[in-house]
Formats: C-alpha cells, sequence, structure tokens
C-alpha cells in the first residue's frame, strides 16, 4: 500500500449534502505519469485513526486557469526554455497568467488565451536576485485567482532553489487549500525537493523533475506536464468528516506512487 506523503493533511472543509469530496492527484513516481485505472476500493481514507469508505472515485480531466510562476532570479535563465511549450498547452477555453520571481513577485501578463501575448511578456523577462519561492507563491495565490473560471493551478517554474522568504511553508498550504488552489512544482535541481513534494501533496498537485522528464520521455515537457495537470480523481465520502481532523489517503497498489489530495468546495 502507497502512502499519502509523511505528513497527514489536515481536512478544511469540503461537505456537499451531506458528503464530503476530495480532490486526489495520483502518480507513478517513477514515470510522472498519471494512474488512472484505480477504483474507490483502491483508495482508504484514515481520520483520527479511523478508516472512512470511499463511496466513489471518479477519474477525469477539467479545463483550467493557470498562474504560471516563473523563476527569474540570477540563475533562472535555465528554466525559461520550459515556459514556451507550457504555454503552448492551453486549450482554446483555458487561460493563463504570468508572474516572475526573484526577491520579490511581479505580474506581468493578466489572464489571457492568447498565447502570443503570454510568449511576448516571457520573451521581456529581466532577472534579479534571490528567489524567494514560498514568498512569491503566497502572493500569487492571494487574489490572483478572484475571476477565475475552472479549476485553479499554480505551475511553479523553478531552478530548485529558495531564497529568504518570510512566509513559513504551512501558511502558503493553508491558503492554497482555501482558495482552491493546486500547486505543481517544476524544478531543476532536488535543492528543495522535500519543499516542492509538500506543497504538492497538500494542495492535490505533483512534482516534475525537468531533468527526469528529459531522459524518460519522448513527449514534450509541456505535454508531460499537462497530462497530469489536467486529470484528477474526485473521491466521495458520505458525511461530514470535518470532525475527522487529520486525514490521510492511501492507494492499495503496488510501486511506488506520489498521492496528493485537497478538499474540493
Amino acid at each position: 500500500m502507497t502512502r499519502f506523503g509523511l505528513i497527514p493533511f489536515l481536512l478544511l472543509a469540503a461537505v456537499l449534502s451531506g458528503e464530503t469530496r476530495l480532490v486526489v492527484t495520483v502518480t507513478d513516481a517513477r514515470t510522472g505519469r498519471p494512474v488512472s485505472d484505480l477504483k474507490a476500493s483502491d483508495f482508504t481514507v484514515i481520520g483520527d485513526r479511523t478508516p472512512h469508505r470511499v463511496e466513489g472515485a471518479e477519474f477525469g480531466g477539467a479545463a483550467i486557469d493557470v498562474m504560471l510562476l516563473l523563476d527569474t532570479s540570477l540563475a533562472g535563465g535555465a528554466v525559461k526554455p520550459v515556459a514556451a511549450g507550457l504555454i503552448s498547452q492551453l486549450k482554446k477555453e483555458e487561460q493563463m497568467a504570468v508572474v516572475a520571481f526573484h526577491s520579490s513577485a511581479d505580474l506581468i501578463q493578466d489572464f489571457t488565451a492568447s498565447t502570443e501575448l503570454l510568449n511576448r511578456a516571457v520573451a521581456g523577462i529581466r532577472y534579479g536576485n534571490s528567489p524567494r519561492v514560498l514568498d512569491a507563491l503566497y502572493a500569487t495565490i492571494d487574489g490572483g485567482f478572484e475571476h477565475a473560471a475552472y479549476r485553479r493551478v499554480v505551475l511553479l517554474v523553478t531552478t530548485g532553489y529558495e531564497g529568504p522568504s518570510r512566509t513559513p511553508q504551512r501558511d502558503v498550504i493553508r491558503l492554497a487549500r482555501r482558495n482552491g488552489v493546486s500547486i505543481y512544482p517544476v524544478f531543476l535541481t532536488g535543492a528543495s525537493k522535500s519543499m516542492f513534494e509538500s506543497l504538492a501533496r497538500q494542495t492535490g498537485g505533483a512534482v516534475f523533475n525537468l531533468r527526469e522528464l528529459e531522459k524518460s520521455s519522448r513527449q514534450g515537457i509541456g505535454e508531460r506536464i499537462f497530462d497530469v495537470v489536467r486529470t484528477r480523481y474526485v473521491l466521495t465520502l458520505p458525511g461530514n468528516l470535518e470532525a475527522a481532523g487529520n486525514l490521510t489517503v492511501s492507494v492499495d497498489r503496488p510501486g511506488k506512487l506520489f498521492i496528493s489530495a485537497m478538499p474540493l468546495d
């Protein structure tokens, strides 16, 4: 059985007509590909040491609104080429915004469906100082999706280094859950890998190591990433589990899996 991370997540609120719903993403930890053939009986949700029955597990895709959070620190040029491949994956009904971050976070292109405007914004990037990833995430999520129409996603494209952020990781996770935002770190080095994995696990996201993607995939990197970002499970559990406190999600399936979850309003 593959466990959901090392730290259980807190179910904040996800109640609809006497049901609790969770957004859950499951990927193969070795290949990074989505696992799409799981049934409700494959999932176990445990709260306060008590198992809770999963009544339904629906796998499917959904349109997304994407905030592309792009590392523009002094080393950020190493990940800039990834942006074009991500922008190219937008569907007609979807929108993307671009935020450049180093010691501060700056919106350089508001939400648009125009790939031309998005690529132009990325082309004009200027590089700055030390990357403050957590500060940038908090600033981006805090009000950045006010007019979003679809599932809210942050694609964090980073060299993998974290500078002297003032914002604690737990505050970023709480804000992301409260605003229904899933975080998908895309990183070049493993310097902050554990932080990226925690951010993803507790917000229904996933992680992508660029070096591993380049070695293991014949697909374009953008296509591989969006294969995961656009799909997820929605688990349905009976009753209001707010009182259950800390919950863990696990999957009864051989092999190493990366599992993340977030309450669905």
